[in-house]
């Protein structure tokens, strides 16, 4: 492949990066407005979409610029869920009126997907949306939505035709938070955190140009989101604390160089004089297996992108991060001994590990559980047989709803 893509992307960052002045404030604000509209945080996206129209291979080749130069915002073609999930499927409209936003962060987004009866099963949704003229009204209830309460637009699921069966009849919304019929209700975890909520839907009005993809065809437009949602989850090694209880998932998160958990616990281990222990340094090894597994997997998903197929090895990544949070968490309570029973200012390193096990749920069911992700390894990448759909090609109206 040409080196030429890479070429122009060092040259336009060597004219317009300063990290100095580009590093905190408006320097760094304006900078990335530059980047957006230049066409280089998203290169494989068509040009009248803030890319550059290269193709998904020269596009990632040129990261590595963006990369060594430490600059923000680069990659949104693969990173952004919510512009990417708005370029593939949106409106000319719609891609007009919030692209741009929504790649600079200036649009707070959340997602409505799971409901008290559909969280595992995405295609029993029963929150339904009916069309009034221009305008669709949607009346339901949605639950374990991240950043609900600062969300400006939420990507909804809704039911907008019963006689289909259910994986059909399912709408994609690009649905106003901000409105007299939505309720956000906090809901309060066991870390003390609320990142989670509730969302009574009562009235609530999106317009038809609101609209992704297809009408009743919400299920593809659904796979292309969870798919850049596992993704990002799945590359993800982040395990810091937040300081908030409203969690705010921005498209850079993903990107953001996060130190590798199995990284940070061999410096506790050594600070806390455990590095020589046999099962401490076994354990040590087994998180860095996985660790190294999941980026493998992870080089694996993204080279059957590039071929033009959207891949279920995200999947695996998915589950696998959920296991080196989970492993992590407990390796670090071990580390620590009787002092991880501990907390609070008295003692952070026990606050920290507890937390860290705690959380560590949150991979498990954020984003498709991971008994969920078993079933589509089992099913898209191992080729076992599915389990039996007994309601498969019947009319959602008629399916006997728990």
């Amino acid at each position: 492949m040409s080196d030429t893509p890479l070429a122009e992307a060092r040259a336009w960052i060597a004219e317009h990066h300063d990290p100095a002045a580009h590093r905190s404030g408006a320097g760094r604000r304006g900078f990335l407005e530059t980047l957006v509209d230049s066409g280089w945080a998203a290169p494989s996206w068509p040009t009248g979409h803030h890319g550059r129209g290269l193709t998904a291979e020269a596009a990632r080749a040129t990261d590595a610029a963006f990369r060594e130069a430490g600059v923000e915002g680069f990659a949104q073609d693969v990173t952004n869920l919510w512009a990417g999930t708005v370029v593939s499927n949106g409106s000319k409209e719609l891609i007009a009126t919030h692209l741009r936003s929504v790649m600079l962060g200036d649009t707070n987004m959340c997602l409505l997907y799971s409901e008290p009866g559909a969280g595992s099963d995405l295609a029993s949704v029963q929150t339904r949306a009916v069309r009034d003229g221009d305008e669709w009204i949607v009346n339901g209830q949605k639950v374990w939505t991240s950043g609900g309460r600062a969300a400006d637009y939420a990507f909804l699921i809704a039911r907008t035709d019963s006689d289909q069966p259910k994986h059909r009849g399912i709408t994609f919304f690009f649905l106003p938070m901000h409105q007299e019929g939505v309720e956000v209700r906090p809901l309060r975890q066991a870390t003390g955190d609320a990142r989670f909520n509730e969302v009574f839907l009562t009235n609530a009005r999106v317009p038809h140009t609101n609209i992704l993809g297809e009408l009743n065809n919400g299920w593809m437009v659904l796979q292309n989101a969870l798919a850049y949602e596992r993704a990002a989850m799945g590359s993800a090694t982040r395990r810091k604390r937040e300081q908030t209880t409203e969690d705010s998932v921005r498209s850079s998160d993903s990107e953001q160089g996060a130190p590798n958990p199995d990284l940070s616990l061999i410096d506790l281990a050594q600070t806390r004089g455990v590095a020589g222990d046999a099962e401490i340094r076994q354990r040590l090894m087994r998180l860095r297996a996985l660790v190294q597994v999941n980026e493998w997997n992870g080089q694996r998903a993204k080279a059957e992108m590039k071929a033009g197929s959207s891949s279920s090895i995200m999947s695996l990544g998915k589950l696998a991060m959920s296991g080196i949070l989970h492993t992590a968490g407990s390796l670090q309570a071990s580390i620590l001994g009787a002092e991880a029973m501990l907390g609070g200012d008295s003692s952070p390193d026990g606050a920290d590990a507890t937390y860290a096990m705690l959380n560590a749920f949150f991979t498990s069911i954020g984003g498709g559980t991971d008994q969920i992700q078993r079933n589509i390894i089992g099913e898209r990448v191992l080729g076992l047989p599915k389990e039996p759909e007994v309601d498969k090609g019947v009319a959602f109206k008629d399916v006997r709803k728990s």
